[in-house]
């Protein structure tokens, strides 16, 4: 029981860290300790009520939050349990897909097509596109929303962000080149990821670009290095036209 106690006042990270060294009763602690959040992540992808006793998809859930615990690092710059979430809405999605597919298409705001009422396979098509185009907006959707949270733990919002991007296609594409020099070098992105701020002393250095040009961009050099560090796969898009 002491023991048990001693896990429960332990950090999560540390509960986290304990289990993916192979620490099996920390892991089954946390499994155990979470699976109220588990149940209400799988909920808000199946837009009802989950039983962990009877629905398949919560299942899933735990699966993909046992994953998490394994692929999580504290170096992303987001939280264990944000990154558990997407994890898990993202694999109880998949499930989803891949249940459906063979028999129907079913899009994200519980609209059925029954592919075998349709005699037309230009329909049948046209309805798992949708559903496809469905399922990306959801990503994207859950993604921004992520996004969100982790920028507001550096004090910032997409309003600052609108407002302090660069305007032209140059100063973006520096500014991002930039943020990947940082991302690059583990000891600037850490100092962004604990302090919030850039390192201008030592970014000055590594860069064509002058002190007041940085200050300026600031945050959306920020911003751009949360991106880099954190589960962002539509997000991260953005940057491919930079080399990513």
């Amino acid at each position: 029981m002491n023991r048990l106690l001693q896990r429960r006042n332990t950090s999560l990270d540390d509960q986290v860290a304990a289990a993916k060294q192979g620490d099996d009763e920390a892991k089954n602690e946390i499994l155990k300790q979470y699976q109220p959040f588990i149940a209400k992540s799988v909920s808000e992808v199946c837009k009802r009520y989950i039983d962990p006793a009877k629905d398949d998809e919560f299942s899933i859930g735990l699966l993909a939050f046992n994953e998490a615990i394994h692929a999580y690092s504290c170096d992303k710059g987001s939280s264990f349990l944000s990154f558990a979430k997407l994890v898990i809405k993202r694999k109880v999605i998949d499930y989803i897909r891949n249940e459906q597919k063979s028999l129907k298409v079913i899009s994200l705001d519980d609209d059925y097509v029954d592919e075998e009422q349709m005699e037309n396979p230009l329909e049948v098509q046209a309805a798992k596109d949708r559903y496809a185009l469905e399922t990306e907006a959801w990503y994207r959707k859950e993604e921004i929303i992520e996004f969100q949270a982790e920028l507001q733990k550096y004090n910032l919002n997409f309003h600052e962000l609108t407002e302090s991007s660069p305007k032209h296609v140059d100063a973006r594409e520096s500014a991002i080149e930039v943020a990947r020099i940082v991302y690059n070098n583990e000891g600037l992105r850490q100092q962004v990821l604990e302090k919030g701020r850039l390192p201008m002393k030592d970014l000055v250095k590594r860069v064509n670009v002058s002190k007041k040009t940085l200050e300026r961009n600031r945050k959306f050099i920020i911003a751009m290095v949360l991106i880099l560090s954190g589960d962002y796969v539509y997000l991260k898009e953005y940057l491919k036209g930079v080399g990513m």
